[in-house]
């Protein structure tokens, strides 16, 4: 697999080490360069392959929207990450407006941001749509890929999954340490899935609460539902042991409350948009009055003969059609062309 190269452009010395010194904690093959200024961004993207572009948005002579234009220029597939240090609203819907794909303010928040690069990337599996960039001033909401990636880091977890009831997985941090078998351990947990909501509804449940904790030889699990629909996976080394098990349920429910709350958010997001009313067609139905007609003989009937008469008349009016590529049976024995009679 080829690496990717992500382009870190900050005159901010220690910030530019900080974000890369979090990307080579990413298991992924990753080319990260450095470069303090915009004007040799530019250089070094038009001889060299970019991928990721990590700008401050404040950079000396333009702005990381400009140096954003720029390098699309060249790379026009290149995703682009902008930070700042300012909360000025403006700016952020100034971001949003020129189309980056992630938006952070300073100090960056390292798990947000490494879940931004590893999904803008395609290095985890989401089939969840990206959240837009805020432009309100208030706190920006974290999306559920965002949550998924700080459970892993608080629980130090190998991996944490969303699937939906169907077994399908939504959204991931991290991976399985043996993909092979994901499909297979899947299936097992919808079955538990499946008899956890039915036993919730014989007790009268409205949502199931239930818990299940493996605690396993190379790795734990923790699964749990979330909402009606959904529910998470957690994978890690000794998040099931008794010296763990008590913090890990305690960011397990935090995590998954918050799951729960951008589920329902993003499921009367799609229920608003609904198709326009359509008129029905009005049913006409006609009076007695109008059918009375129909059903009454006003008109005199005719009789038998004059009813033969008509035909008769109609059939010596019509002419017989002629086709000039037959005889009749008199012209083809005039022309002898009939057998002669043998009486």
């Amino acid at each position: 697999m080829s690496s990717h190269h992500i382009l870190i452009v900050e005159d901010q010395r220690e910030v530019s080490r900080l974000l890369r010194s979090a990307l080579e904690t990413l298991e992924s093959e990753l080319d990260v360069i450095e470069i303090p200024s915009g004007e040799e961004a530019i250089l070094h993207s038009t001889n060299n392959r970019v991928d990721l572009l990590v700008s401050d948005y404040r950079l000396p002579g333009m702005t990381g929207i400009e140096l954003m234009h720029k390098v699309h220029i060249n790379h026009p597939r290149a995703k682009v990450i902008l930070v700042t240090g300012q909360t000025d609203p403006r700016i952020r819907r100034e971001v949003a407006q020129a189309g980056a794909d992630a938006f952070f303010i300073k100090p960056v928040p390292m798990a947000d941001f490494l879940d931004a690069v590893e999904r803008h990337l395609g290095l985890v599996e989401t089939l969840l749509p990206p959240e837009p960039i805020s432009t309100d001033d208030t706190e920006i909401k974290r999306t559920i890929p965002d949550l998924l990636a700080g459970l892993r880091q608080d629980l130090s977890a190998i991996a944490v999954l969303l699937l939906n009831d169907r077994g399908r997985i939504l959204a991931r941090a991290g991976d399985l340490p043996d993909r092979e078998n994901e499909v297979a351990l899947v299936a097992s947990l919808v079955s538990i899935y499946s008899a956890g909501q039915n036993v919730s509804l014989q007790l009268g449940q409205k949502t199931s609460s239930n818990w299940s904790v493996f605690n396993g030889g190379t790795y734990d699990l923790v699964f749990a539902p979330v909402g009606l629909t959904h529910a998470m996976l957690v994978i890690g080394e000794g998040i099931a042991g008794m010296e763990r098990v008590l913090n890990s349920i305690e960011f397990f429910s935090e995590a998954r409350r918050n799951i729960e709350r951008g589920i329902l958010e993003m499921n009367q997001g799609l229920s608003a948009v609904e198709e326009p009313p359509t008129t029905p067609l009005p049913v006409i139905e006609p009076t007695m009055e109008e059918m009375e007609p129909l059903f009454m003989d006003d008109q005199p009937k005719l009789k038998p003969a004059e009813v033969n008469d008509y035909w008769d008349e109609a059939a010596s009016n019509q002419k017989a059609v002629s086709n000039p590529d037959m005889l009749s049976y008199e012209q083809a024995k005039q022309l002898g062309l009939t057998p002669e009679d043998e009486s």
